[in-house]
């Protein structure tokens, strides 16, 4: 699973010399930062501006619960003044995330590696066994990505204090559109009848965002994992969805359709659009920053279910 760990301790010894701080507009040297996946990347950019350079490790499209980092990431990562990762579960599978800060010599107590999500109340997994293991897309609820935004702030405060007053000015900047989005959003939602607020995924990724605006949720499988898609759990939410009033199926960018293909086989109940979970839309499409693939799931769940 760790690719060539050998070799990339070997690689980022020869080339640690050769990677530093990147030089501003002003000739000054910006922070590096690494991010885990995009999500956390876009909002670091926020806050950081141009007084940052910030390398987002899973790629856009890809499930940043299940990774194999390159040997890029293990030089930047080593190289880096900030890491910044989500926690809640999410990049502990096969302790990718855990073994590359021990590669990159970032696992110390007093390493610059701050997790977002702290303070976030969690949501935890309901299948049996996972009980005790948080959800970790807070995201999903705008006002959890707000706290994402003070913590990096914080954070970039910290490790840069010279530019206290930049950070503060930004972040105070786009948690008010922030704020805006997140009241927008209940108010759109509200548009859809109760009664079909059912918002039916792959992935049970949405629990966040159904407590914070109003809606059920169901899925094929509750976290990406190498388990995922079997028949056994299509069966349960085909029987889910002819036991009720389920008028639209939704499928992640993140992930393989074919469950979600089945699903509406198996039911008759058409899949009205994609949304966004674990990953922004590619630069220059729909849901390229934080911001947009919120709209865009909210405009995409009351086109598909009004």
């Amino acid at each position: 699973m760790f690719k060539k760990l050998a070799s990339l301790i070997l690689a980022s010894a020869l080339l640690a010399a050769a990677a530093g701080c990147s030089a501003g507009k002003d000739g000054s040297e910006k922070v590096e930062v690494v991010a885990t996946y995009s999500i956390i990347y876009d909002l670091v950019k926020n806050v950081g501006g141009d007084k940052v350079d910030v390398h987002s490790m899973v790629p856009i499209g890809a499930n940043p619960h299940e990774y194999d980092p390159l040997p890029e990431d293990v030089l930047k990562t080593t190289d880096a003044d900030v890491v910044f990762y989500n926690g809640l579960n999410l990049e502990e599978g096969n302790s990718w995330f855990n073994k590359l800060l021990k590669t990159s010599d970032k696992d110390g107590k007093d390493a610059p590696v701050y997790r977002v999500s702290e303070g976030v109340k969690a949501i935890h997994l309901e299948s049996k066994g996972l009980e005790e293991e948080p959800d970790p897309h807070a995201w999903l609820n705008i006002e959890n990505g707000i706290i994402y935004v003070e913590n990096i702030r914080d954070a970039l405060i910290k490790e840069d204090p010279d530019n206290k007053e930049y950070y503060e000015k930004n972040a105070e900047k786009y948690i008010s559109e922030l704020k805006t989005l997140h009241e927008k959003t209940i108010t759109e939602l509200q548009k859809i009848p109760k009664e079909k607020r059912v918002l039916v995924t792959s992935e049970g990724a949405f629990k966040y965002f159904g407590e914070a605006y109003n809606m059920n949720t169901a899925f094929v499988w509750e976290i990406n994992s190498e388990n995922q898609g079997t028949p056994q759990q299509i069966k349960n939410l085909v029987d889910l969805i002819k036991g009720g009033s389920v008028s639209a199926l939704f499928v992640e960018t993140s992930v393989d359709p074919r469950s979600m293909e089945t699903v509406s086989k198996e039911t008759g109940v058409p899949i009205k659009g994609k949304v966004f979970t674990d990953s922004l839309g590619k630069q220059g499409e729909e849901g390229d920053t934080y911001k947009k693939m919120m709209e865009w799931n909210t405009q995409t769940v009351i086109e598909g279910l009004k």
